[in-house]
């Protein structure tokens, strides 16, 4: 059976994060048609399905509304995740944005006698395996399905003889089942400090793993210096905030977590690592209500032996290990935009454009204020150059 070829289109774009939808609703506001593929059954779904209970922005909402929308004067500084989510339904319902849900695409490539991109989706909603994936064809092809599509489980030696629950924190939802137990958090950003914190705030015993230095900040403090950038070069601004997290924070090493010598927001830069930003998991480590370990030796059963010699039993495991885009997995021209760890090629500011019409929305570890930007280039950048062959575009739509 011959794939159905559904629909031309101007622009496809894969993923209704909030990469997706911003994008979408800028293209809206320019009256430029556009389909929207989503492999869940809702938009956002990493935020919806994805993350832990007591979830926050630990930005300012300043910096965390889409395009065209920014979030009301009553909304609270720093929001919780069921006021973000909400604000995101109300963002596709106002402009537009009507995702195809459960549409999975499974390859994508570029047909240079056409010049066009050749989109091949399958409606997982349809379990007849004979019926042969949909097929678009699209001027322009934006990939938004960001860098968290597929969990990191790392290689720990003995991981497959540990007799506890092993879970990614893509799973973990509320410490309050594991009361008394004796957990191990595996990774210290953001997720690992807060989810540590969530267990020893729900009666686990928290240990946590932090092997590689980071910068600790509170969350007044990176708004601060968030402002600043908007005036001051960035070394100032990190001496600033450097001599601000003096004051909270200089005691770390004596408890086993060790600052970079470069700034917070220059090292973000170089690493693309976000200082961590500390919602009380620091006291609770000071208290040893968190313990601190060193990287790990290896494991055996439920004892793990950590590389400066400790042995601690624990009940169950915590992969904070992050997560990795696979966009690689799907968009089999993916030079065009990409290298081969599905990083843009071209440097920052001028990542979100690839060759023969293809662009990426959130792939630089800015977080919001980074797809809010991205999505605002794309949408003009395919705007102008439909303009540039109007008589042509003109043809097309009617």
């Amino acid at each position: 059976m011959e794939n159905n070829v559904f629909e031309n289109a101007s622009v496809v774009i894969v993923g209704a994060g909030p990469s997706g939808i911003a994008t979408s609703a800028l293209l809206n506001s320019m009256s430029v048609p556009n389909i929207v593929f989503e492999r869940e059954d809702c938009c956002a779904s990493l935020w919806k399905k994805r993350s832990y209970d007591r979830l926050s922005l630990h930005l300012a909402k300043n910096f965390c509304s889409l395009p065209l929308m920014p979030h009301p004067f009553s909304t609270a500084t720093f929001m919780s995740k069921d006021t973000f989510i909400s604000y995101m339904d109300e963002y596709v319902s106002r402009f537009n944005v009507n995702p195809h849900y459960c549409h999975n695409v499974e390859s994508a490539f570029y047909e240079e006698a056409d010049k066009k991109w050749k989109v091949e989706v399958k409606n997982t909603r349809v379990t007849d395996k004979e019926v042969c994936p949909q097929v678009y064809y699209a001027d322009f092809l934006v990939v938004a399905t960001g860098e968290n599509s597929q969990a990191i489980i790392p290689e720990l030696p003995g991981l497959e003889t540990f007799n506890g629950k092993v879970i990614h924190a893509s799973d973990y939802k509320c410490g309050a089942s594991f009361k008394d137990k004796s957990v191990l958090v595996i990774g210290c950003g953001n997720s690992g400090m807060e989810i540590s914190n969530d267990l020893s705030e729900n009666g686990a015993h928290a240990s946590i793993v932090v092997r590689s230095q980071l910068h600790v900040l509170s969350r007044e403090i990176v708004r601060i210096g968030m402002i600043l950038l908007n005036f001051l070069p960035v070394n100032m601004v990190d001496r600033f905030v450097s001599f601000l997290a003096m004051f909270r924070y200089s005691d770390l090493p004596i408890y086993g977590i060790r600052q970079p010598a470069e700034g917070p927001f220059f090292y973000k830069t170089l690493t693309g690592k976000t200082p961590v930003i500390d919602r009380g998991t620091i006291k609770k480590i000071r208290s040893q209500k968190i313990k601190v370990f060193p990287g790990i030796e290896k494991i055996h059963n439920n004892i793990v032996e950590f590389k400066n010699g400790a042995l601690q039993r624990f009940d169950a495991i915590v992969l904070a290990t992050g997560y990795r885009s696979v966009a690689h997995n799907w968009l089999k021209d993916y030079k065009f935009i990409f290298n081969e760890d599905d990083k843009p090629k071209n440097k920052y500011p001028n990542h979100w454009k690839g060759e023969k019409g293809v662009y990426c929305v959130g792939f630089t570890g800015r977080g919001i204020q980074g797809i809010s930007s991205d999505s605002k280039a794309v949408a003009e950048d395919i705007y102008q150059l439909l303009m540039a062959q109007k008589p042509t575009y003109a043809a097309r739509m009617v």
